[in-house]
């Protein structure tokens, strides 16, 4: 991963006269990888929630998970407060949030089904049907959109061979538009699962798409 086939200088800060790897910016070579049961519970409820293995069967939460659950529930006064942090788990696990998902997470924070449901379907971070493997979220807010956002995004749904919200045959793609990313100085701006890719052009998504499907076969 730190040898990529392409050039994007908006990693944090990677332009200029710095030479960084995307592990040694993301920290990866140094952190390593993230316990699925959280760490210390201050930072039980920060980790990535979309990855790339997803176990839609999978029962919530059980193991390490459980664990993780259990330390989220104590950094709050009552149980409604975790709800956001609940689903993003129930997400992280199962790569998206289905009803069965949210009337669990209503069975296990005491509130109503209806309730867990309506504040669900309000987020758009949180997945309401199975995606791919990785899940591409292009920015298409003004700065990107004024930088040529339209032509990444179809870039990326040429390139998947994909129709926008679709998943590809293969499972490994779904593409989506975000409506902001936050990263307003590096159009266009691109989300892949809990990955940011920026300044990213309509050159270089497949040399992105390869990347992707090279980390998948390694």
């Amino acid at each position: 991963m730190s040898d990529v086939p392409f050039k994007n200088p908006g990693w944090a800060g990677n332009t200029g006269e710095f030479d960084l790897s995307e592990d040694q910016v993301r920290g990866d070579d140094f952190v390593g990888e993230r316990p699925k049961h959280g760490g210390h519970a201050s930072g039980s409820a920060t980790m990535p929630y979309m990855l790339a293995e997803k176990n839609p069967d999978a029962v919530l939460f059980e193991g390490e998970y459980k664990e993780r659950f259990e330390k989220i529930l104590t950094r709050y006064p009552d149980k409604q407060a975790a709800l956001l942090p609940a689903l993003s788990l129930a997400q992280e696990l199962r790569g998206y949030v289905s009803p069965a998902s949210m009337d669990r997470v209503a069975e296990l924070l005491g509130l109503s089904p209806a309730y867990v449901r309506g504040v669900t379907t309000f987020y758009t971070m949180y997945n309401k049907r199975p995606v791919g493997r990785h899940l591409v979220q292009v920015c298409t807010n003004i700065s990107c959109n004024l930088c040529g956002a339209d032509d990444v995004l179809a870039a990326f749904l040429r390139y998947t061979d994909t129709e926008l919200g679709e998943t590809s045959e293969d499972g490994n793609f779904t593409v989506i538009e975000a409506e902001c990313l936050a990263g307003c100085g590096f159009p266009t701006c691109v989300q892949i699962n809990s990955r940011y890719f920026e300044n990213v052009s309509p050159t270089e998504v497949p040399k992105i798409i390869e990347h992707l499907k090279a980390e998948g076969d390694s």
